[in-house]
């Protein structure tokens, strides 16, 4: 546990949650009134007047399964618009610090690598709290692995394994219950990296409700549950990955997490979703423990302290990131699993039935359970305009003015409220990429599930990060090329339709097929996947840093981003750095200081200066440090939607993005143009165009093999001429760099000559552009001449 004394000023005002104003209040249930009154407008007029009844069993099926899909797909828009106008985010409450319980940790592991575990234990152990010595750390290795037994032993936690793994997670969970006695408890999956704060962010509010229920009778106290946090990540999910969108969308389960979660607090309905997740070891003894009769434990631990009327909270504010699955077998296993699991508990708890839950808790339980039944409502939506373009069945039955009179209002108005209740992180265009992007592959384990073929056993999502390859098996894409196809035959025959008829009508089945393809194609790009190029994540980081090598005693920087395998450094000048020995880096925070060995691995020139990427050798003693300065942060991903970005940018950025060769750059030293002659020891004068330090590049002829240049405060450069370039130019090798090197006066001197001599070339080429750019304006008049 870190020894560091609490800041007051960070840990005692933590960010102030608001509920909504009551201005936004009032803006948000009109317009959710006027959606949900359209909806209801447009259900009622495609059951009573549009079912196909009249054109034969096939169009009956089809019309009244789309219609059904509808219905309920409008039910689940409802409660999460009822639940989302007005979201109640409950403020940290201000309690005394002596009255921190007790807490333990529980690491639930399996099969995760031990560089994994590490960094997780590492993050626990840095968890900030009044009295450090209450917080208890265990590893809770259902996998019995002797590795991970060394792994706690040497970081000082708890060790905890069991003879079997029956109950799987949530057994595993109760074991680690049996073995502690703390009144309460966080639990963290393996790849979850707590940040410092964690804890005074979320214990508080079950000290505020111990202290008020002092006093009180039973039943007038306020019986705490669970504070969930946000489950985000470090690293791009797959869809920001593969759809080359790191810098475009925000993780696709930040909607999820950051807004129907906390939108889900006004019913007391919030979900557990396993990790980040403060629970009281009362409510969990009062409903029997982690539920070990489901694939999806902590659904249904939830659930079942909700039903015990015990409350629980969602918050929004960032306090651990995890390892997205990076490929796409392991997305999917994941989903199949959450989805099979939440079917599989909603059968077993017999949700809309069940005694304990109030109407919205039930109705808010159904909606998550409705959510998972997505491929086959995505599978509906694709196939309707097809079977009508394609094969000629009727589906709807109506007019263009009956569509832009009753689904055109409804349909832009869920669109407009869907992105402004979201607040810029989800719109229906990114709904439908993501559904149809698994559609395929969940339908038939999700249709298993509905008919009691239950899932018994699950394997652990694989997250060892980022793999050398992540390019989708072609097999993958083979059911969007058959609907890409179909669609596309659909389109002509629209067009086709609409030319020949001269009737508009059925423009409305071409746009929905327009719609389909895009999601189609983005949903083939997403299964194609994209390959790796980095071995761990970078994150963007500015703070100070100090570069130390043998012949320098320090040179200040500036981090640009760093990851577990390098640094990238911002220097306001050029300098040489020795790519053939190791250089050591300080890097400090206001909570953690790092040393280690790096290599300079490249440079290019960045905002006005100098990007120094450097290789991280050797950790030396501070790896903890380092990990923390790493990981102890809100992720530098994306937040929310980027709303500059159109459908078209959507689809020609993964297309001219995927034709790219990937260029290596192995430039080691900061490559400066100038524009300087110099004298030569031996007589006459060079004029140098290029200079990285350890190369020179001369436009001069008639010189010898071996130069030696004189420049500013006694320092000369001997130059060995090495080649021809292909501009006629030459190339000579810095032969006595080192000895410079080794004086720092006259290091100092040579890197103050190179720079003087670039920013004087800039300068010459900034005159030099705006003398174009007058003339160009003046259309090349030789009346007005600029001044110099």
């Amino acid at each position: 546990m870190s020894e560091r004394p609490i800041d007051s000023a960070v840990e005692l005002n933590p960010p102030v949650y608001e509920k909504t104003s009551k201005i936004k209040a009032y803006r948000n249930q009109i317009w959710v009134g006027i959606t949900i009154l359209l909806n209801l407008i447009y259900l009622y007029w495609r059951i009573r007047y549009t079912l196909p009844l009249e054109y034969g069993i096939i169009s009956i099926i089809i019309g009244v399964s789309l219609i059904i899909v509808e219905v309920m797909g409008a039910l689940e828009s409802m409660v999460h618009y009822y639940n989302m106008h007005k979201v109640e985010n409950p403020p940290v409450p201000n309690v005394p610090l002596e009255k921190f319980p007790d807490v333990d940790v529980y690491i639930a592991t399996y099969t995760e690598p031990m560089d994994l575990l590490y960094k997780t234990i590492n993050g626990c152990k840095h968890l900030e709290y009044p009295d450090p010595s209450k917080v208890h750390i265990y590893l809770c290795d259902d996998n019995r692995r002797p590795e991970a037994r060394k792994l706690a032993e040497e970081m000082g936690i708890h060790y905890l394994d069991r003879p079997d793994n029956k109950g799987a997670k949530a057994g595993n969970l109760n074991n680690a219950m049996a073995k502690s006695t703390s009144p309460l408890i966080l639990t963290m999956d393996a790849d979850m990296i707590p940040r410092r704060v964690l804890l005074m962010r979320m214990v508080p509010y079950f000290v505020d409700a111990w202290i008020k229920n002092e006093g009180k009778e039973e039943k007038d106290q306020i019986k705490m549950g669970f504070i969930q946090s946000p489950q985000t990540f470090y690293n791009p999910d797959l869809f920001q990955f593969n759809l080359f969108s790191e810098n475009r969308i925000p993780n696709e389960q930040d909607y999820f997490y950051k807004d129907v979660q906390v939108s889900r607090n006004r019913s007391n309905s919030v979900i557990y979703g396993g990790s980040n997740t403060l629970i009281s070891r009362e409510a969990l003894d009062g409903i029997g423990g982690f539920y070990e009769d489901a694939i999806t434990e902590d659904f249904a631990t939830g659930m079942l302290m909700q039903k015990a009327d015990y409350r629980c909270y969602a918050i929004n504010e960032e306090l651990a990131s995890g390892l997205s699955p990076t490929d796409f077998p392991n997305l999917l296993q994941q989903r199949i699993r959450w989805a099979r699991g939440c079917i599989q508990t909603g059968r077993k708890m017999h949700i809309l039935l069940t005694k304990g839950l109030s109407i919205s808790q039930k109705a808010n339980y159904w909606a998550s359970v409705w959510y998972w039944y997505a491929p086959i409502k995505r599978l509906i939506y694709i196939m309707s305009p097809i079977m009508f373009a394609t094969f000629g069945f009727m589906v709807i039955k109506t007019t263009l003015p009956q569509i832009l009179l009753f689904w055109l209002p409804m349909y832009l108005s869920s669109t407009i409220t869907l992105r402004m209740m979201s607040r810029e992180i989800r719109t229906t265009k990114w709904t439908n990429i993501y559904e149809t992007a698994m559609f395929p592959f969940m339908l038939f384990p999700v249709l298993k599930e509905f008919f009691g073929i239950s899932l018994k056993k699950f394997k652990v999502t694989k997250k060892d990060g980022n793999t050398a390859e992540n390019s989708g098996d072609l097999i993958y894409g083979l059911p969007f090329m058959l609907f890409i196809l179909l669609s596309v035959i659909g389109i002509f025959n629209i067009i086709y339709m609409i030319l020949e008829s001269g009737s508009m009508g059925p423009i409305v089945i071409l746009f929905w097929l327009i719609v389909n393809l895009f999601n189609l194609i983005m949903a083939m790009f997403f299964v194609l996947g994209r390959r790796f190029h980095r071995k761990s994540e970078r994150v963007a980081l500015t703070t100070p840093a100090v570069i130390k090598s043998k012949y320098q005693e320090g040179l200040d920087a500036q981090t640009i981003d760093i990851s577990e395998g390098g640094v990238s450094l911002f220097l306001e000048e050029s300098t040489f750095i020795d790519d053939e020995n190791d250089v050591r880096i300080q890097i400090k925070t206001d909570y953690y200081q790092a040393e280690v060995l790096a290599r300079i691995v490249h440079v290019d020139e960045y905002q006005k200066g100098w990007k120094y990427a450097f290789k991280i050798n050797d950790y030396l003693d501070s790896k903890d440090q380092y990990m923390q300065i790493l990981y102890d942060r809100v992720h530098t991903l994306p937040k929310s939607l980027q709303s500059s970005h159109s459908t078209f940018d959507d689809l020609r950025l993964n297309i001219v993005r995927r034709a790219q060769p990937v260029i290596y750059y192995n430039r080691k030293a900061a490559r400066i143009d100038m524009n300087e002659t110099v004298d030569l020891k031996d007589g006459g004068q060079v004029h140098i165009t290029n200079f990285n330090f350890q190369y020179l590049v001369t436009d001069s002829n008639h010189l010898d093999n071996r130069i030696e240049c004189l420049l500013p405060d006694n320092v000369s450069l001997i130059g060995e001429y090495t080649k021809k370039l292909r501009d006629g130019s030459k190339l000579y090798k810095i032969l006595n760099l080192e000895a410079i090197y080794r004086e720092p006066d006259q290091m100092r001197a040579l890197t103050k000559w190179a720079n003087q001599a670039r920013n004087k070339e800039e300068d010459e080429k900034a005159i030099n552009d705006t003398d174009s750019l007058v003339s160009d304006v003046l259309g090349g008049s030789d009346e007005l001449k600029p001044m110099d």
